[in-house]
């Protein structure tokens, strides 16, 4: 029998997580982190650095590192709030908003496919499940932690 460390192993194997290069668009190669950090801005309006940070339970410093390189790519604009010049709201270019909703197609297309092979049922009780082990992960004393050697 696997086990349940085994079992997200593998999984995260064929999510493509481990690559590199999780996406290509357009000439643009993009990191598991680039891709989040572009759907974070994507699903949110005009988000703060902070707030995209903390969402993604990354620290400040790596997460500045991640939106200097889109900005350098001409995905992401980093504009300073009006009222506190010490915060910095995040939105995507014409470029960026591309990028976000190819990847968001193609993702999209895989599970999809990966799905149709399995029931209607099996499907629901799946997302149901990632459900409510996303929210006990959520509540453990160890969310969004780096593993302590």
């Amino acid at each position: 029998m696997e086990t349940p460390r085994e079992l997200f192993q593998i999984m995260t194997r064929r999510l493509g997580l481990l690559n590199k290069d999780c996406c290509s668009v357009g000439g643009c190669n993009l990191s598991a982190a680039q891709s989040h950090l572009l759907y974070e801005i994507y699903r949110s309006h005009n988000p703060s650095m902070q707030q995209v940070a903390e969402t993604l339970g990354t620290d400040i410093t790596t997460f500045s590192r991640q939106v200097q390189s889109l900005v350098k790519m001409n995905l992401v604009k980093k504009t300073p709030d009006p009222t506190d010049r010490r915060v910095y709201t995040l939105s995507l270019t014409p470029e960026g908003k591309m990028v976000a909703t190819t990847i968001d197609q193609q993702m999209n297309e895989y599970l999809n496919e990966a799905f149709s092979h399995m029931s209607e049922f099996e499907v629901e009780t799946l997302l149901r499940s990632i459900k409510l082990f996303n929210e006990a992960m959520g509540k453990s004393s160890n969310c969004c932690a780096p593993v302590k050697g």
